[in-house]
């Protein structure tokens, strides 16, 4: 990330910085490994270690499935309207690993009457249908539809939606989640043809400063549970801060695709890294223009990774029976590819304008409990011939 600043702050960090009654402001170091990773310095009315009380301890774990057969996997989400009443029990984990999971939310309440920190993972938002404001100490942060919403752990935020459609998928990670690493020069820039540049990315644009004391509920994600801290003092106490850690929004629109004469491979989407899984968009582009080109993607085996596509808007041509809000797992050790008759289709078409988030991971994904209402039992057969006819239902798990 680029530097940012808001609010009031001190010519220099770690000194003195007095409020008007004399008293010093508090100052926090929010980094991020160790002290070696990127920081932010705040500066709070209170100390942001003073707590009111301890309370109850709410189990937020998520249940693998325990055994799961090797197959292509379909889970059809989209028909869901709402998964919870408010915004983390409304969360549905359905694939995951020591390194991320993957869940959709559509909760029923628009608005938090609480805060909420994930202090283990960072939380990339992928806003599919909605659109509202995070506000976190950091400020406020205006939200719509198609925006990654990129949130690193320890953020206290809360969000507050729009009346309408709302579906989030939410990819939560046990690592940084950064920019693509080969798309930034030694000092951090974006280069000039990384497919996005600063100017697409929106920090936080207004620091709200809360003086009242009062009750304010925090809920703390750690070790498969939600501990609930009350705290006399708003979260939102902060009089400025300045740094590089900060939540931020990124518009899936703004994402340049790059093309070629002949098909690319799904590098070229990558839009986010974080250890051992990374993070890509396919957008609306033009399609490949060698004159003997094949637009529909070539048949893979993934030797070391799986493969998930949430598929948010659009036709997609190398895929049957997928619909608005799909999952496709394509799981390593099997070969996947354009469903028959897709290929020769796609041959002569010239552009698409599809949107898709992709998340390929380098250790397998194991489903969860909450993931087998979803299961399309007659996906793993979908490769037949005669457009799908004959399918025979696998069974599962």
């Amino acid at each position: 990330m680029y530097y940012h600043r808001l609010g009031q702050i001190p010519h220099k960090r770690h000194t003195q910085f007095r409020q008007p009654d004399g008293s010093l402001y508090e100052e926090e170091l929010v980094s991020s490994e160790g002290f070696s990773g990127i920081y932010s310095n705040l500066y709070h009315i209170f100390p942001p270690t003073r707590i009111k009380a301890v309370q109850a301890i709410e189990n937020f774990s998520v249940k693998r499935v325990a055994e799961y057969k090797l197959l292509q996997t379909h889970l059809n989400t989209s028909k869901v309207q709402e998964t919870g009443e408010d915004y983390l029990s409304a969360r549905k984990t359905l694939l995951v690993n020591n390194d991320c999971a993957l869940s959709i939310c559509s909760p029923k309440k628009r608005t938090m009457d609480y805060f909420y920190k994930n202090a283990e993972g960072d939380e990339v938002i992928y806003v599919h249908d909605g659109s509202g404001k995070l506000t976190s100490q950091f400020g406020t942060l205006d939200i719509r539809q198609g925006d990654y919403v990129v949130i690193p752990r320890t953020v206290i935020y809360k969000l507050d939606f729009e009346a309408g459609p709302l579906r989030l998928l939410i990819v939560e990670s046990a690592s940084p989640v950064e920019t693509v690493k080969r798309y930034r020069n030694e000092l951090g820039q974006l280069l000039e043809h990384s497919p996005y540049c600063e100017r697409d990315i929106r920090p936080p644009h207004q620091l709200i400063t809360e003086t009242k004391k009062g009750e304010y509920l925090i809920k703390i994600k750690k070790q498969g549970a939600l501990h609930h801290y009350m705290y006399e003092h708003s979260p939102l106490d902060l009089i400025g801060w300045d740094g590089f850690l900060w939540p931020y929004a990124f518009s899936i629109h703004d994402f340049e695709p790059i093309t070629g004469r002949i098909h690319q491979p799904p590098p070229v989407h990558q839009t986010f890294q974080a250890h051992n899984f990374v993070i890509c968009s396919f957008v609306p582009r033009l399609f490949d223009y060698h004159p003997l080109a094949i637009p529909a993607p070539y048949n893979h085996s993934n030797i070391d990774s799986d493969e998930v596509l949430y598929y948010a808007e659009g036709n997609f041509m190398s895929r049957r029976g997928i619909e608005r809000g799909s999952f496709t797992l394509h799981p390593g050790g099997l070969p996947h590819g354009p469903h028959p008759g897709t290929v020769a289709k796609s041959i002569g078409a010239k552009e698409t304008h599809e949107l898709a988030v992709m998340i390929d991971t380098f250790k397998p994904l194991y489903l969860t409990e909450d993931a087998l209402p979803y299961l399309d039992k007659n996906y793993p057969m979908s490769w037949t011939d005669n457009d799908g006819k004959g399918f025979h239902e696998v069974n599962t798990p």
